[in-house]
């Protein structure tokens, strides 16, 4: 990202966009977009970046319920 200087709000904003898991190409866009008005692309960007996350979110799901699978069948041989 640029060195450019940013009022507070835009830096919370920016700070929000790290926070969330946002790149700098992604801040870069966000605040592009934000210059030109385009307010449905900045959601749309939001929207990728949401999914992104939550895509995630279900493949730890998925490694978590491997394990508990796991312990549970060992538990199981333990006490059968």
């Amino acid at each position: 990202m640029s060195e450019r200087k940013y009022s507070k709000s835009v830096q919370a904003v920016i700070q929000n966009l790290k926070d969330a898991g946002c790149g700098a190409d992604c801040v870069e866009q966000f605040l592009s977009l934000e210059e030109e008005g385009k307010t449905q692309e900045q959601l749309e960007l939001l929207s990728v970046q949401r999914r992104q996350l939550l895509d995630r979110v279900h493949e730890e799901e998925r490694r978590i319920t491997c394990l508990d699978y796991l312990v549970y069948q060992i538990e199981k041989r333990k006490q059968g």
